[in-house]
């Protein structure tokens, strides 16, 4: 009994399928070149994607019983895509990164592309990057920045590997004088 359901849980692992990095090996692997054939496949991420927008402002008056008074407002918006979600292919961007989708609107896309610099072939979260401010980004029409963490998430894709074995057993019983 212990065994049988060790098997069992083991099989259910099995077939469930593990979640690997998807790269320009599995898209040459899996024929992965065409619009039609990418929106067939359930991506992941790999980490936590925060998009940060924030907006501040700052007055200096006088009250009206002659004291200084200094306000300041600060506005932040953030979008939080937990790592493991299931995200669509959307289309290629301009340059030929792969677009991603994870929820439904206009312009609500981000874009993952392979590094020059990388040789894992991954398809790490693409930005417009600048050392004060980390990653820009467009998603839903609006502008936000990402971190560097945030940036080293790459897409993730499930592999499942079948192996069907036809067996046909037949036992001889040996000849008799």
């Amino acid at each position: 009994m212990k065994y049988t359901l060790i098997l069992v849980i083991g099989l259910i692992a099995v077939s469930c399928g593990m979640k690997v990095p998807y790269t320009n090996q599995v898209r040459e692997d899996f024929s992965l070149d065409t619009n039609k054939q990418l929106k067939k496949v359930q991506f992941y991420t790999s980490a936590t994607i925060i998009l940060e927008k924030s907006k501040s402002s700052q007055n200096q008056e006088t009250s009206g019983d002659g004291a200084l008074v200094t306000s300041s407002n600060k506005n932040s918006n953030r979008i939080i895509i937990p790592a493991q979600t299931k995200c669509i292919f959307e289309d290629f961007g301009p340059n030929g990164e792969t677009g991603i989708r994870f929820e439904m609107g206009t312009g609500k896309v981000l874009f993952f592309n392979v590094r020059p610099n990388q040789t894992n072939g991954k398809y790490y979260m693409s930005a417009e990057w600048t050392a004060d401010k980390g990653g820009k980004i467009t998603y839903g029409e609006e502008t936000f920045y990402i971190s560097s963490f945030t940036g080293n998430t790459y897409l993730l894709v499930k592999m499942r590997k079948l192996q069907k074995t036809k067996r046909k057993d037949r036992v001889v019983k040996g000849l008799k004088v």
